[in-house]
Protein backbone atom coordinates (compact mmCIF):
# COMPACT_ATOMS: atom_id res chain seq x y z
CA UNK A 1 0.00 0.00 0.00
CA UNK A 2 1.42 3.41 -0.95
CA UNK A 3 1.93 6.26 1.53
CA UNK A 4 -0.97 8.19 -0.01
CA UNK A 5 -3.37 5.28 0.29
CA UNK A 6 -2.25 4.77 3.89
CA UNK A 7 -3.25 8.37 4.58
CA UNK A 8 -6.60 7.91 2.89
CA UNK A 9 -7.26 4.76 4.93
CA UNK A 10 -7.20 6.72 8.17
CA UNK A 11 -10.69 8.13 7.69
CA UNK A 12 -11.33 11.23 9.81
CA UNK A 13 -7.64 11.23 10.80
CA UNK A 14 -6.80 11.93 7.18
CA UNK A 15 -5.42 15.52 7.11
CA UNK A 16 -6.83 15.95 3.60
CA UNK A 17 -10.37 15.30 4.82
CA UNK A 18 -12.88 18.08 5.38
CA UNK A 19 -13.48 16.89 8.97
CA UNK A 20 -9.78 17.19 9.83
CA UNK A 21 -9.46 20.64 8.27
CA UNK A 22 -12.53 21.98 10.05
CA UNK A 23 -11.32 20.51 13.34
CA UNK A 24 -8.13 22.50 12.76
CA UNK A 25 -10.32 25.53 12.01
CA UNK A 26 -12.15 25.19 15.33
CA UNK A 27 -8.95 25.18 17.39
CA UNK A 28 -7.38 27.96 15.31
CA UNK A 29 -10.53 30.05 15.78
CA UNK A 30 -10.26 29.52 19.54
CA UNK A 31 -6.76 31.06 19.55
CA UNK A 32 -8.25 34.53 19.93
CA UNK A 33 -11.45 33.80 21.87
CA UNK A 34 -9.66 34.30 25.19
CA UNK A 35 -7.88 37.49 24.15
CA UNK A 36 -11.13 39.07 22.90
CA UNK A 37 -12.84 38.20 26.20
CA UNK A 38 -9.92 39.48 28.28
CA UNK A 39 -9.53 42.69 26.24
CA UNK A 40 -13.11 43.79 26.96
CA UNK A 41 -13.51 42.46 30.49
CA UNK A 42 -12.10 45.72 31.88
CA UNK A 43 -14.85 47.73 30.18
CA UNK A 44 -17.48 45.13 31.03
CA UNK A 45 -16.83 45.45 34.77
CA UNK A 46 -15.81 49.13 34.74
CA UNK A 47 -18.70 50.19 37.03
CA UNK A 48 -17.53 47.71 39.66
CA UNK A 49 -13.86 48.67 39.29
CA UNK A 50 -14.78 52.32 39.75
CA UNK A 51 -17.05 51.68 42.73
CA UNK A 52 -15.28 48.88 44.63
CA UNK A 53 -11.65 49.49 43.69
CA UNK A 54 -11.88 53.27 43.71
CA UNK A 55 -10.38 53.44 40.21
CA UNK A 56 -10.91 56.60 38.19
CA UNK A 57 -12.37 56.52 34.68
CA UNK A 58 -9.00 57.79 33.49
CA UNK A 59 -7.34 54.72 35.03
CA UNK A 60 -9.80 52.36 33.34
CA UNK A 61 -9.17 54.09 30.00
CA UNK A 62 -5.41 53.90 30.55
CA UNK A 63 -5.63 50.11 30.89
CA UNK A 64 -6.73 50.10 27.24
CA UNK A 65 -4.08 52.67 26.34
CA UNK A 66 -1.30 50.48 27.77
CA UNK A 67 -2.59 47.55 25.71
CA UNK A 68 -2.50 49.59 22.51
CA UNK A 69 1.00 50.94 23.19
CA UNK A 70 2.20 47.33 23.36
CA UNK A 71 0.21 46.59 20.19
CA UNK A 72 1.96 49.46 18.35
CA UNK A 73 5.34 47.97 19.21
CA UNK A 74 4.29 44.40 18.39
CA UNK A 75 3.05 45.39 14.91
CA UNK A 76 6.65 46.30 14.04
CA UNK A 77 8.01 42.84 14.87
CA UNK A 78 5.03 40.45 14.90
CA UNK A 79 4.90 39.82 11.15
CA UNK A 80 8.65 39.30 10.91
CA UNK A 81 8.58 36.80 13.80
CA UNK A 82 5.91 34.82 11.99
CA UNK A 83 7.98 34.80 8.81
CA UNK A 84 11.19 33.93 10.69
CA UNK A 85 9.92 31.32 13.16
CA UNK A 86 6.87 29.95 11.34
CA UNK A 87 3.25 30.04 12.41
CA UNK A 88 3.53 27.27 15.01
CA UNK A 89 6.37 28.74 17.06
CA UNK A 90 5.23 32.35 16.65
CA UNK A 91 1.63 31.61 17.63
CA UNK A 92 2.81 29.72 20.72
CA UNK A 93 4.93 32.70 21.79
CA UNK A 94 2.02 35.10 21.30
CA UNK A 95 -0.51 32.81 23.07
CA UNK A 96 1.86 32.42 26.01
CA UNK A 97 2.24 36.19 26.30
CA UNK A 98 -1.55 36.57 26.24
CA UNK A 99 -1.95 34.03 29.05
CA UNK A 100 0.88 35.45 31.18
CA UNK A 101 -0.46 38.97 30.75
CA UNK A 102 -3.98 37.95 31.79
CA UNK A 103 -2.52 36.03 34.75
CA UNK A 104 -0.70 39.14 35.94
CA UNK A 105 -3.83 41.27 35.54
CA UNK A 106 -5.85 38.78 37.60
CA UNK A 107 -3.33 38.26 40.43
CA UNK A 108 -1.03 41.31 40.18
CA UNK A 109 -2.33 42.83 43.40
CA UNK A 110 -1.19 46.38 42.59
CA UNK A 111 -1.94 48.87 39.84
CA UNK A 112 1.61 48.90 38.37
CA UNK A 113 1.50 45.10 38.03
CA UNK A 114 -1.95 45.27 36.41
CA UNK A 115 -0.61 47.81 33.91
CA UNK A 116 2.38 45.52 33.26
CA UNK A 117 0.00 42.62 32.71
CA UNK A 118 -2.06 44.60 30.17
CA UNK A 119 1.15 45.54 28.36
CA UNK A 120 2.32 41.92 28.13
CA UNK A 121 -1.19 40.89 27.12
CA UNK A 122 -1.27 43.50 24.33
CA UNK A 123 2.17 42.47 23.10
CA UNK A 124 0.82 38.97 22.46
CA UNK A 125 -2.82 39.57 21.50
CA UNK A 126 -2.36 41.78 18.44
CA UNK A 127 0.29 39.68 16.63
CA UNK A 128 -1.71 36.55 17.55
CA UNK A 129 -4.48 37.82 15.25
CA UNK A 130 -1.92 38.17 12.45
CA UNK A 131 -0.61 34.66 13.14
CA UNK A 132 -4.15 33.31 13.07
CA UNK A 133 -4.66 34.81 9.59
CA UNK A 134 -1.43 33.22 8.36
CA UNK A 135 -2.50 29.83 9.76
CA UNK A 136 -5.87 30.02 8.02
CA UNK A 137 -4.18 30.91 4.74
CA UNK A 138 -1.86 27.93 5.23
CA UNK A 139 -4.73 25.47 5.64
CA UNK A 140 -7.55 26.95 3.54
CA UNK A 141 -5.94 28.82 0.66
CA UNK A 142 -7.82 27.74 -2.45
CA UNK A 143 -10.55 26.01 -0.44
CA UNK A 144 -13.05 27.81 1.83
CA UNK A 145 -10.61 30.61 2.73
CA UNK A 146 -13.28 33.31 3.06
CA UNK A 147 -15.49 30.92 5.05
CA UNK A 148 -12.64 30.06 7.42
CA UNK A 149 -11.92 33.75 8.08
CA UNK A 150 -15.60 34.40 8.73
CA UNK A 151 -15.90 31.51 11.20
CA UNK A 152 -12.70 32.52 13.02
CA UNK A 153 -13.85 36.12 13.35
CA UNK A 154 -17.28 35.05 14.62
CA UNK A 155 -15.81 32.79 17.30
CA UNK A 156 -13.35 35.52 18.33
CA UNK A 157 -16.14 38.08 18.65
CA UNK A 158 -18.10 35.63 20.77
CA UNK A 159 -15.38 36.33 23.32
CA UNK A 160 -16.36 40.01 23.35
CA UNK A 161 -20.07 39.15 23.44
CA UNK A 162 -19.58 36.83 26.43
CA UNK A 163 -17.37 39.40 28.16
CA UNK A 164 -19.94 42.21 28.10
CA UNK A 165 -22.89 39.93 28.91
CA UNK A 166 -21.30 37.91 31.73
CA UNK A 167 -18.63 40.18 33.25
CA UNK A 168 -20.82 41.91 35.84
CA UNK A 169 -22.76 38.67 36.36
CA UNK A 170 -19.53 36.89 37.35
CA UNK A 171 -18.76 39.74 39.76
CA UNK A 172 -22.29 39.60 41.21
CA UNK A 173 -22.52 35.80 41.44
CA UNK A 174 -19.06 35.02 42.84
CA UNK A 175 -18.62 38.16 44.94
CA UNK A 176 -15.83 40.30 43.53
CA UNK A 177 -14.27 41.86 40.43
CA UNK A 178 -11.24 39.58 40.63
CA UNK A 179 -13.37 36.58 39.65
CA UNK A 180 -14.13 38.23 36.31
CA UNK A 181 -10.40 38.77 35.74
CA UNK A 182 -9.75 35.13 36.69
CA UNK A 183 -12.41 34.06 34.17
CA UNK A 184 -10.55 36.08 31.53
CA UNK A 185 -7.31 34.34 32.48
CA UNK A 186 -8.96 30.91 32.24
CA UNK A 187 -10.30 31.69 28.76
CA UNK A 188 -6.78 32.79 27.73
CA UNK A 189 -5.51 29.47 29.10
CA UNK A 190 -8.15 27.70 27.00
CA UNK A 191 -6.86 29.57 23.94
CA UNK A 192 -3.29 28.51 24.78
CA UNK A 193 -4.42 24.87 25.06
CA UNK A 194 -6.22 25.23 21.72
CA UNK A 195 -2.96 26.50 20.23
CA UNK A 196 -1.12 23.41 21.50
CA UNK A 197 -3.75 21.17 19.88
CA UNK A 198 -3.41 23.14 16.62
CA UNK A 199 0.39 22.75 16.71
CA UNK A 200 0.07 18.96 17.06
CA UNK A 201 -2.50 18.74 14.27
CA UNK A 202 -0.50 21.07 12.04
CA UNK A 203 2.70 19.07 12.52
CA UNK A 204 0.86 15.88 11.60
CA UNK A 205 -0.90 17.48 8.64
CA UNK A 206 2.26 19.18 7.37
CA UNK A 207 3.97 15.83 6.80
CA UNK A 208 0.96 14.29 5.14
CA UNK A 209 -0.06 17.23 2.93
CA UNK A 210 3.31 18.91 2.42
CA UNK A 211 1.85 22.22 3.59
CA UNK A 212 3.74 25.34 2.64
CA UNK A 213 4.54 27.94 5.28
CA UNK A 214 2.52 31.10 4.68
CA UNK A 215 3.98 34.47 5.59
CA UNK A 216 2.22 37.10 7.65
CA UNK A 217 -0.29 39.09 5.66
CA UNK A 218 0.34 42.11 7.89
CA UNK A 219 3.90 43.30 8.35
CA UNK A 220 5.32 46.77 8.24
CA UNK A 221 8.20 47.33 5.79
CA UNK A 222 9.16 50.94 6.40
CA UNK A 223 10.92 51.35 3.05
CA UNK A 224 7.62 50.70 1.26
CA UNK A 225 5.65 53.42 3.06
CA UNK A 226 6.58 56.17 0.60
CA UNK A 227 5.06 54.20 -2.31
CA UNK A 228 1.44 54.70 -1.25
CA UNK A 229 -0.85 57.21 -2.96
CA UNK A 230 -3.50 59.56 -1.52
CA UNK A 231 -6.32 56.95 -1.64
CA UNK A 232 -4.41 54.69 0.74
CA UNK A 233 -3.79 57.50 3.22
CA UNK A 234 -7.46 58.51 3.14
CA UNK A 235 -8.41 54.93 4.03
CA UNK A 236 -5.75 54.83 6.76
CA UNK A 237 -7.07 58.06 8.31
CA UNK A 238 -10.67 56.87 8.03
CA UNK A 239 -9.65 53.63 9.74
CA UNK A 240 -7.97 55.28 12.72
CA UNK A 241 -10.84 57.75 13.16
CA UNK A 242 -13.51 55.08 12.84
CA UNK A 243 -11.98 52.55 15.24
CA UNK A 244 -10.99 55.33 17.66
CA UNK A 245 -14.66 56.22 17.85
CA UNK A 246 -15.75 52.61 18.52
CA UNK A 247 -13.43 50.70 20.83
CA UNK A 248 -12.36 53.56 23.16
CA UNK A 249 -16.08 54.29 23.56
CA UNK A 250 -16.89 50.69 24.51
CA UNK A 251 -14.04 50.77 27.04
CA UNK A 252 -16.31 52.85 29.30
CA UNK A 253 -19.73 52.45 27.68
CA UNK A 254 -20.99 50.08 30.39
CA UNK A 255 -20.15 52.66 33.05
CA UNK A 256 -21.71 55.37 30.85
CA UNK A 257 -25.03 53.53 30.64
CA UNK A 258 -25.08 52.90 34.40
CA UNK A 259 -23.97 56.47 35.15
CA UNK A 260 -26.43 58.37 32.94
CA UNK A 261 -29.44 56.07 32.62
CA UNK A 262 -29.11 53.91 35.73
CA UNK A 263 -29.40 50.78 33.59
CA UNK A 264 -29.05 47.51 35.50
CA UNK A 265 -25.70 45.73 35.44
CA UNK A 266 -27.32 42.29 35.62
CA UNK A 267 -30.77 41.11 34.51
CA UNK A 268 -32.75 39.98 37.60
CA UNK A 269 -33.36 36.24 37.70
CA UNK A 270 -32.96 33.21 39.92
CA UNK A 271 -31.33 29.83 39.45
CA UNK A 272 -27.70 28.88 38.95
CA UNK A 273 -24.97 30.82 37.19
CA UNK A 274 -25.57 29.38 33.72
CA UNK A 275 -29.28 30.07 33.95
CA UNK A 276 -28.50 33.66 34.93
CA UNK A 277 -25.99 33.98 32.08
CA UNK A 278 -28.56 32.73 29.58
CA UNK A 279 -31.09 35.19 30.99
CA UNK A 280 -28.55 38.02 30.59
CA UNK A 281 -28.21 37.22 26.89
CA UNK A 282 -32.01 37.17 26.51
CA UNK A 283 -32.16 40.61 28.11
CA UNK A 284 -29.25 42.10 26.18
CA UNK A 285 -31.19 45.32 25.56
CA UNK A 286 -31.91 45.92 29.24
CA UNK A 287 -28.46 45.54 30.84
CA UNK A 288 -25.56 47.98 30.57
CA UNK A 289 -23.11 45.34 29.38
CA UNK A 290 -25.63 43.88 26.97
CA UNK A 291 -26.26 47.25 25.34
CA UNK A 292 -22.48 47.70 25.01
CA UNK A 293 -22.33 44.40 23.12
CA UNK A 294 -24.98 45.39 20.54
CA UNK A 295 -22.24 46.65 18.22
CA UNK A 296 -20.43 43.32 18.25
CA UNK A 297 -23.65 41.29 18.04
CA UNK A 298 -24.71 43.27 14.96
CA UNK A 299 -21.35 42.67 13.28
CA UNK A 300 -21.47 38.94 14.03
CA UNK A 301 -24.94 38.56 12.54
CA UNK A 302 -24.76 41.00 9.63
CA UNK A 303 -21.07 41.15 8.60
CA UNK A 304 -21.28 38.12 6.24
CA UNK A 305 -24.28 39.70 4.47
CA UNK A 306 -22.49 43.06 4.30
CA UNK A 307 -19.49 41.35 2.71
CA UNK A 308 -21.74 39.74 0.10
CA UNK A 309 -23.37 43.12 -0.54
CA UNK A 310 -20.00 44.76 -1.16
CA UNK A 311 -18.95 41.95 -3.51
CA UNK A 312 -22.21 42.24 -5.44
CA UNK A 313 -22.70 46.01 -5.75
CA UNK A 314 -19.28 47.51 -5.04
CA UNK A 315 -19.89 51.11 -3.90
CA UNK A 316 -17.15 50.77 -1.26
CA UNK A 317 -16.39 54.47 -0.98
CA UNK A 318 -20.11 55.30 -0.84
CA UNK A 319 -20.71 52.75 1.94
CA UNK A 320 -17.80 54.20 3.92
CA UNK A 321 -19.39 57.65 3.60
CA UNK A 322 -22.74 56.34 4.78
CA UNK A 323 -21.23 54.36 7.68
CA UNK A 324 -19.20 57.37 8.86
CA UNK A 325 -22.28 59.55 8.67
CA UNK A 326 -24.24 57.16 10.92
CA UNK A 327 -21.77 57.61 13.79
CA UNK A 328 -22.46 61.32 14.20
CA UNK A 329 -26.17 61.22 15.21
CA UNK A 330 -25.54 58.09 17.28
CA UNK A 331 -23.06 59.81 19.61
CA UNK A 332 -24.97 63.10 19.63
CA UNK A 333 -28.13 61.27 20.74
CA UNK A 334 -26.28 59.57 23.59
CA UNK A 335 -24.44 62.73 24.63
CA UNK A 336 -27.18 65.36 24.33
CA UNK A 337 -30.46 63.49 24.91
CA UNK A 338 -31.91 60.90 27.29
CA UNK A 339 -33.23 58.67 24.50
CA UNK A 340 -32.69 55.06 25.58
CA UNK A 341 -29.16 54.23 24.36
CA UNK A 342 -30.01 50.88 22.75
CA UNK A 343 -31.40 52.78 19.75
CA UNK A 344 -28.18 54.75 19.30
CA UNK A 345 -26.17 51.53 19.64
CA UNK A 346 -28.19 49.91 16.87
CA UNK A 347 -27.27 52.83 14.59
CA UNK A 348 -23.64 52.50 15.68
CA UNK A 349 -23.83 48.76 15.05
CA UNK A 350 -24.95 49.43 11.47
CA UNK A 351 -21.90 51.68 11.00
CA UNK A 352 -19.66 48.98 12.49
CA UNK A 353 -21.01 46.53 9.92
CA UNK A 354 -20.80 48.76 6.85
CA UNK A 355 -17.45 50.54 7.22
CA UNK A 356 -15.16 47.53 7.87
CA UNK A 357 -16.97 45.46 5.20
CA UNK A 358 -16.18 48.17 2.65
CA UNK A 359 -12.84 49.41 3.99
CA UNK A 360 -10.63 46.35 4.40
CA UNK A 361 -11.34 44.82 0.95
CA UNK A 362 -10.59 48.23 -0.60
CA UNK A 363 -6.91 48.14 0.37
CA UNK A 364 -5.80 45.46 -2.16
CA UNK A 365 -7.64 47.39 -4.88
CA UNK A 366 -5.60 50.58 -4.47
CA UNK A 367 -2.09 49.31 -3.68
CA UNK A 368 0.24 47.06 -5.63
CA UNK A 369 0.08 43.35 -4.84
CA UNK A 370 3.59 43.27 -3.37
CA UNK A 371 2.70 46.12 -0.99
CA UNK A 372 -0.51 44.68 0.46
CA UNK A 373 1.18 43.20 3.56
CA UNK A 374 2.86 46.50 4.38
CA UNK A 375 -0.40 48.36 3.70
CA UNK A 376 -2.33 46.28 6.23
CA UNK A 377 0.55 46.46 8.72
CA UNK A 378 0.77 50.25 8.42
CA UNK A 379 -2.99 50.72 8.82
CA UNK A 380 -2.94 48.50 11.93
CA UNK A 381 0.01 50.50 13.28
CA UNK A 382 -1.78 53.84 12.76
CA UNK A 383 -5.04 52.42 14.09
CA UNK A 384 -3.41 51.43 17.37
CA UNK A 385 -2.09 54.97 17.87
CA UNK A 386 -5.70 56.14 18.01
CA UNK A 387 -6.69 53.21 20.20
CA UNK A 388 -3.91 54.19 22.62
CA UNK A 389 -4.91 57.86 22.82
CA UNK A 390 -8.72 57.97 22.96
CA UNK A 391 -9.53 55.56 25.84
CA UNK A 392 -7.37 57.79 28.05
CA UNK A 393 -9.06 60.95 26.73
CA UNK A 394 -12.49 59.39 27.26
CA UNK A 395 -11.79 58.61 30.93
CA UNK A 396 -10.01 61.92 31.54
CA UNK A 397 -12.90 63.96 30.12
CA UNK A 398 -15.39 62.07 32.31
CA UNK A 399 -13.29 62.68 35.42
CA UNK A 400 -12.76 66.37 34.63
CA UNK A 401 -16.33 67.23 33.63
CA UNK A 402 -18.21 64.65 35.76
CA UNK A 403 -20.25 63.77 32.68
CA UNK A 404 -19.80 61.77 29.50
CA UNK A 405 -21.23 64.57 27.32
CA UNK A 406 -17.80 65.89 26.34
CA UNK A 407 -16.68 62.36 25.43
CA UNK A 408 -19.71 61.84 23.20
CA UNK A 409 -19.02 65.13 21.43
CA UNK A 410 -15.42 63.99 20.94
CA UNK A 411 -16.55 60.70 19.38
CA UNK A 412 -19.11 62.50 17.20
CA UNK A 413 -16.31 64.77 15.94
CA UNK A 414 -14.28 61.68 15.02
CA UNK A 415 -17.24 60.55 12.95
CA UNK A 416 -17.32 63.97 11.26
CA UNK A 417 -13.62 63.85 10.38
CA UNK A 418 -14.07 60.26 9.20
CA UNK A 419 -16.85 61.46 6.91
CA UNK A 420 -14.53 64.11 5.47
CA UNK A 421 -11.85 61.53 4.66
CA UNK A 422 -14.48 59.19 3.17
CA UNK A 423 -15.60 62.02 0.86
CA UNK A 424 -11.98 62.73 -0.09
CA UNK A 425 -11.54 59.02 -0.81
CA UNK A 426 -14.51 59.00 -3.16
CA UNK A 427 -13.14 62.02 -5.00
CA UNK A 428 -9.73 60.34 -5.33
CA UNK A 429 -11.37 57.11 -6.49
CA UNK A 430 -12.90 58.99 -9.42
CA UNK A 431 -9.36 59.93 -10.50
CA UNK A 432 -8.41 56.23 -10.28
CA UNK A 433 -11.27 55.21 -12.56
CA UNK A 434 -13.80 54.26 -9.88
CA UNK A 435 -12.08 51.03 -8.84
CA UNK A 436 -13.66 51.14 -5.37
CA UNK A 437 -17.18 51.66 -6.70
CA UNK A 438 -17.12 48.72 -9.09
CA UNK A 439 -18.38 45.26 -8.03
Amino acid sequence: MTGQSTIMARGWLNPASRVYRFTVLFFVSMLTFGSYFAYDIIGAIAPTLIKDLGASRETVGTLYTVYSIAAIMSVLIGGFLIDKLGTRMASMIFSTLVFLGSLLVAFGGSLPLVFAGRFIFGAGAEPLVVAQSAILARWFKGKELALSFGIALTISRLGTLFSFNTGELIVHHFGGYRYALIAAMLFCLLSLISNIVYVLMDRYGEKALELEETGAEEKLVLSDVKKFGPAFWYIAMLCVLFYSAIFPFTALSTDFFVDKWGIARVAPTGGGFFNQAFNNFLHMFSTAGGISSIIIFASMVLAPFAGQLVDRVGKRATLMIFGSLLMIPSYLMMGLTHVYPAYSMLILGAAFVLVPAAMWPSVPLIVKKELVGTAFGLITFIQNIGLALFPYLNGMLRDKTHSYTASMLMFASLGLFGLIFALLLKREDRKLGGVLERP
